[in-house]
């Protein structure tokens, strides 16, 4: 549990941090007429598994986007990357507020020390719950050390910092329920569709931290896991995987819509 004193200077860094972004806009809308899908690392960052997470969550974001453009057709799929490069995790969320895009989807896999943890896990911006979901955050967050003017770039944000973190997680309350509401969804489609799901989770990850709308961060399985390892591995495996995503902002989009 957090100190007095701790919670004091958390709350005070969390209000000067809120006041030094200037949002696209406040509140989510009543549409879904433009998605953001961010396809997790790339290029100089590889991501976990030597390489196989940023081929994996390429893979799996265009196929996603593929079948919206497909299905959807009043929906403007946009991409931070379409192709094996490196994009700063800043300019990825500067994207989908440029567009004013009205959901944003981050695609990763995960890994761990034991192989024996599987499953997918969707994220949204909070307080940690548990050391894992910290320790998961830190890992995410520290490709910004691969970043010119890193310090500069994030206001001096140090991603080995667990404060660092909670001020993050106070960034995007305003967005919380429609978050909270697609993250649901999605791991809800991938229990339908055959996966293992672990659950949703809040955790402070710096790629959702400056989007202005309900944003997410899957993590679609364990590369540590020979399971889940042979399932991303396979063309059919992340096939499945993008229908399961598809299906929850399918639903996602159906819901808001009606509810405007």
């Amino acid at each position: 549990m957090l100190s007095k004193k701790t919670f004091y200077i958390s709350f005070l860094l969390s209000v000067s941090l809120l006041f030094s972004f200037s949002p696209v806009r406040i509140y989510p809308g009543n549409t879904i007429q433009k998605v953001v899908i961010d396809a997790g690392h790339g290029g100089k960052d590889p991501g976990t598994g030597n390489g196989r997470e940023k081929r994996y969550a390429l893979d799996i974001a265009l196929k996603l986007g593929d079948k919206i453009k497909t299905n959807i057709k009043d929906v403007e799929v946009i991409y931070t990357r379409d192709s094996d490069v490196f994009i700063p995790l800043n300019e990825r969320a500067a994207i989908a507020n440029k567009n004013k895009a009205d959901l944003f989807i981050s695609i990763h896999c995960n890994a761990f020390s034991s192989s024996r943890a599987s499953g997918t896990e969707t994220y949204v911006m909070g307080l940690h719950k548990t050391e894992a979901n910290l320790d998961l955050a830190k890992r995410e967050n520290n490709v910004i050390l691969l970043e010119d003017d890193y310090s500069k770039t994030y206001k001096g944000f140090n991603p080995n910092s667990p404060l660092a973190h909670i001020m993050l997680a106070n960034y995007q309350n305003a967005f919380m329920n429609q978050s909270m509401d697609f993250a649901a969804k999605v791991e809800d489609q991938f229990v339908r569709h055959g996966q293992k799901s672990r659950g949703v989770k809040q955790a402070g990850f710096l790629v959702i931290w400056e989007t202005t709308m309900p944003s997410v961060l899957i993590e679609t399985g364990y590369l540590s896991n020979p399971s889940d390892a042979k399932k991303l591995s396979s063309e059919s495996g992340r096939e499945n995987i993008a229908k399961a995503i598809y299906s929850a902002f399918n639903s996602y989009k159906a819901e808001v819509e009606r509810n405007q």
